[in-house]
């Protein structure tokens, strides 16, 4: 499990003026130490006993992933309703698809400018 958390902190880490810090004692990432888009639960969490991803999902994105694929993602708790996904760690997900994930998360959270920087490809600041 190290490996895909060290995947999600690789990839959080290089989007544009992101930050990670505990938030309800686990990992997550705050976009100008603000606005989360992503938390990392490896040990699990209440009735998820299973290494998992909560992130941010474009509208409607993530219904259609729990349906496509309901053995990888779900509905997690407390911010499901606002449209998160929850992306089990467990199932062999790529990390290419887990990065696919937390992009869209993060396109989903961000400001306008800071996704003009991402698609410019400039460094994070």
């Amino acid at each position: 499990m190290t490996d895909m958390v060290t995947t999600i902190r690789r990839v959080c880490r290089d989007l544009p003026d992101v930050s990670e810090r505990l938030s309800h004692g686990t990992p997550a990432w705050f976009i100008r130490g603000k606005k989360s888009f992503a938390q990392v639960w490896p040990d699990g969490h209440h009735q998820n006993e299973f290494p998992h991803l909560w992130c941010a999902a474009p509208p409607g994105s993530a219904a259609e992933l729990i349906a496509s694929e309901p053995q990888i993602y779900f509905r997690p708790p407390y911010v499901g309703h606002r449209g998160w996904v929850g992306v089990r760690l467990d199932t062999g997900i790529d990390a290419a698809e887990l990065a696919e994930v937390i992009e869209d998360g993060y396109r989903t959270v961000a400001p306008r400018t800071l996704l003009a920087q991402l698609d410019a490809g400039s460094p994070k600041d």
